[in-house]
């Protein structure tokens, strides 16, 4: 049996060859009638279009590269998941890479848009970058930065509001009664960690309280790197009663090697952090986080990327997810002899001198 042709579509909807094919090419917005009628036609005939001839006539692969440091990761395997669902929508499909955040595959991933493999790419690095990384963006123009910053880079970005975050993970902790608060953030130089510890030295400062370079830590976001701050910061003379751990997986390290240590969180110590990834809330105790949308980060990442690539929008376009504070058990007012040994040194009392 011979597979219908789009003549077959064309003469079923009553409608010119032409008009049927730069429909389904997305290369023309029909009346809604006339559009129902084509799609009609290309259902009940059971129609195939040839894809490889579509993508060589429109000089386009309509596949876009999804680039994240670790998709292991909760929160990026939701946004990837969020922008794969917008950019099927909008008539592409999206290819996931896992960088393992090394440079030199983000290069190569990056090198897919000039060889015409992909269209596009969203890309979610992890580290500071040396140059490359920014020569490379420039050289493939249709990127979208989404979470962290290339620099040099002009191509649109979609980061969290990261410094309204850091400050109100910050103030719930004061508010909370805590005033030494230990910050755990992520390397140096990275939007996200310079961003969320600018919000968090705003909230100190707005309360009188002292940024002590002792009580901050920075590092890999991982696991490990959340436990070793952890210890470092609870064998002090002085341990905090709070830590802002910046991270779901730094927070996830400090639970853990509280919890091999004997600290019980938030009795002995409390913890707020940022991300919300889907089982913050299934952790012991349930984790107080800043929440930034994975939904919304794909989503927007996605249609931005499609529009940057069809000349729909700005090379310096920037999107910024809003935030908020959730709630959940990992926060409660210090130690009752931790605020009162706080309010002595504070009033001079003799009996806290050396």
């Amino acid at each position: 049996m011979r597979s219908p042709t789009i003549r077959d579509v064309a003469k079923a909807a009553g409608l010119s060859v032409a008009a049927v094919s730069r429909h389904l090419n997305r290369q023309i917005a029909l009346p809604d009638e006339t559009a129902r009628r084509i799609d009609d036609a290309v259902q009940r005939l059971g129609y195939q279009p040839n894809v490889i001839a579509r993508r060589l006539s429109r000089g386009s692969s309509e596949t876009l590269a999804f680039i994240t440091s670790d998709i292991a990761y909760p929160f990026f395997a939701a946004v990837a998941s969020a922008a794969e669902a917008e950019a099927a929508a909008l008539g592409y499909s999206l290819l996931i890479f896992n960088s393992r955040n090394e440079i030199s595959r983000e290069l190569s991933l990056l090198s897919r848009i000039t060889d015409h493999q992909v269209d596009g790419a969203i890309l979610m690095t992890n580290h500071v970058d040396d140059g490359q990384l920014g020569e490379a963006v420039r050289k493939a123009r249709f990127v979208v930065l989404a979470d962290e910053d290339v620099s040099g880079a002009d191509v649109p970005r979609v980061f969290a509001d990261n410094e309204t975050g850091g400050a109100l993970a910050t103030r719930h902790l004061i508010a909370t009664g805590h005033h030494r608060i230990a910050f755990i953030g992520g390397p140096r130089g990275l939007v996200s960690t310079e961003g969320r510890l600018a919000g968090f030295e705003m909230a100190m400062k707005e309360a009188g309280l002292p940024t002590e370079a002792a009580l901050t830590r920075f590092g890999f976001y991982s696991e490990q790197a959340g436990a070793e701050a952890f210890r470092e910061l609870m064998s002090m003379p002085e341990p905090p009663t709070a830590i802002f751990a910046i991270a779901d997986l730094l927070a996830v390290g400090v639970i853990s090697a509280a919890r091999e240590m004997g600290v019980t969180i938030p009795d002995d110590l409390s913890v707020v952090s940022f991300d919300d990834i889907p089982y913050a809330h299934l952790l012991n105790p349930p984790l107080t986080t800043v929440h930034q949308s994975a939904d919304e980060f794909g989503r927007v990442s996605a249609r931005l990327l499609v529009d940057l690539i069809h000349g729909r929008s700005g090379s310096g376009e920037r999107h910024s997810i809003p935030v908020k504070l959730i709630e959940r058990g990992s926060v409660s007012a210090p130690p009752r002899s931790s605020s009162q040994d706080n309010s002595k040194r504070r009033q001079g009392d003799p009996s806290q001198t050396g």
